[in-house]
């Protein structure tokens, strides 16, 4: 592969723009096809969304944003990569759990046979609901991480799992269950989505997580998420890549010259680095593209674990707050209307219960985030800890600090979270189709040599590193003309 000569002598063919998972992603295969890569990031650590820093006092490591990974063992990327190959995790048996007021609580293991028999009369109902889908947990992931408007590769599971996301995206949610525990077990799932509730698009992502949480579980990184991001740059490095920190980038034109430009950016961030150099009728498409509601996030320092009500949530790697099904559709939609619920859906991490790497001996950290409109300027700590104590008496008593961060404060971190929006686009249905612009290669944009690989095009948020994988793959097809897949396994480099 060729490559153009550059001022001073200097050449490069790939510059990457967001030291985050989808723009290492990027970095990573372009480098392993032979490329000269060098990667530019605006904070002073790689890691964007897998970021992790000490942020209440020192000796506390907390996530940034991801905590968990559902994603990781189940990314088609990560499969190539070899990530659990370069990267210690621990996978609890219990998935996660859901806390119901009167000290009751379902419980998601790995297994979903006893998952099952602790969900009473609606454990058949749920096992039936689920079982296909856990069997077929890797052409799930399949299916759902790439640009649906390309034709699955495996029609029938893709059937199978339109129609469960129809059944549990709909005023039907509720008709194959009887009690309330297994409805909230699922619902929890789905609020990650940040949408409103029934939908179809946040039924769809709450499915697909579950039936990774029956079928791999849900890994836990030790050391934190920043573990995954350390194991991506340190490859780029080995096969000759660079990754420039506390560099931001505002303008492509201030870029050194290459022949590609892969950007880990929104498409609103696009648009303003692109300026005069961005045809206009994919300027329109990008402007129609909407940003969803945010998060506010809160981290704790405990001096021991959450005392659940519920004996088994204190084994649970995650537990999603919010009681019954309708109460946390009820927070969702009040999200949705641009109102704060009074009793808010909050989503917890319990990381030291399984990496005591994280945490002075015998302390704990606490990883929290609830919704907010977008752009909401309120403190929700106050709020979480309200709906922690509610389900675990005595929660106040454990924190020794907490750092909160507003929906605001969190897009201020990260311009990548419009308004605190970390799924970097609201994942509506038509937006899972088109994310971006409707095509069959999203990443690609029309600008020469320039592609987009952020969680704002396909297939959408998490961390997988699929939207840098799939842009660096268009690119080596388009401007390197070759259509061979880089070998990503683990390696030294020259082996």
């Amino acid at each position: 592969m060729s490559t153009r000569a550059r001022p001073g002598g200097e050449e490069l063919d790939a510059v990457i723009v967001g030291a985050g998972p989808n723009g290492l992603a990027a970095a990573v295969t372009l480098a392993r096809a032979g490329l000269r890569v060098r990667v530019f990031e605006r904070a002073d650590q790689a890691g964007g969304g897998a970021a992790t820093r000490e942020l209440t006092i020192p000796g506390f490591l907390h996530d940034v944003c991801s905590a968990v990974h559902p994603m990781a063992f189940e990314s088609r990327f990560f499969r190539e990569f070899g990530l659990r190959d370069r990267v210690e995790f621990v996978t609890p048996e219990i998935s996660f759990g859901h806390p119901l007021d009167g000290g009751r609580a379902g419980i998601a293991y790995r297994d979903l046979a006893r998952t099952r028999d602790n969900l009473g009369s609606d454990g058949r109902a749920y096992e039936q609901l689920m079982r296909g889908l856990v069997a077929r947990a890797t052409e799930v992931a399949e299916f759902t991480g790439s640009a649906l408007l390309q034709v699955p590769q495996d029609p029938a599971t893709a059937v199978a799992f339109g129609l469960r996301a129809l059944e549990q995206g709909t005023p039907a949610w509720n008709a194959r269950f009887r009690q309330d525990v297994a409805p909230a077990l699922l619902t929890g799932v789905a609020a990650h989505t940040i949408l409103p509730e029934p939908s179809v698009a946040a039924a769809g992502a709450g499915l697909a997580l579950t039936a990774y949480a029956h079928a791999r579980g849900w890994p836990i990184p030790v050391g934190g998420s920043q573990a995954i991001i350390d194991a991506m740059v340190d490859d780029l490095r080995a096969h000759g890549g660079e990754v420039v920190l506390d560099h931001e980038v505002t303008s492509l034109a201030a870029l050194p010259a290459a022949r590609v430009t892969v950007l880990d950016v929104t498409p609103k961030a696009l648009m303003r680095m692109a300026g005069d150099a961005m045809p206009e009728k994919y300027r329109r498409a990008l402007r129609r593209f909407r940003y969803g509601d945010g998060v506010a996030k809160v981290d704790f320092a405990l001096s021991e674990p959450v005392p659940w009500s519920h004996p088994e949530l204190r084994h649970a790697g995650t537990v999603h707050v919010g009681g019954t099904r309708a109460e946390v559709a009820g927070a969702e939609n009040e999200v949705n209307r641009g109102r704060m619920p009074v009793r808010p859906y909050v989503l917890v991490s319990q990381p030291t219960l399984f990496d005591a790497t994280r945490a002075p001996a015998g302390m704990h950290t606490l990883w929290t985030y609830t919704h907010v409109p977008a752009g909401s300027p309120v403190d929700r700590k106050e709020a979480v800890i309200r709906q922690i104590e509610r389900f675990a008496p005595g929660f106040r008593d454990t924190i020794v600090a907490a750092s909160s961060r507003s929906a605001r404060e969190v897009e201020r971190h990260n311009p990548n979270y419009p308004g605190g929006d970390i799924a970097a686009g609201a994942p509506t249905f038509p937006q899972i189709l088109g994310r971006p612009v409707f095509s069959p290669d999203p990443w690609r944009t029309p600008m020469p040599g320039v592609y987009l690989a952020s969680a704002s095009t396909a297939p959408g948020p998490g961390v997988h590193g699929l939207p840098g994988w799939f842009a660096a793959l268009s690119a080596l097809r388009h401007d390197f003309g070759t259509r061979a897949l880089p070998d990503l396994s683990p390696r030294t480099r020259g082996s």
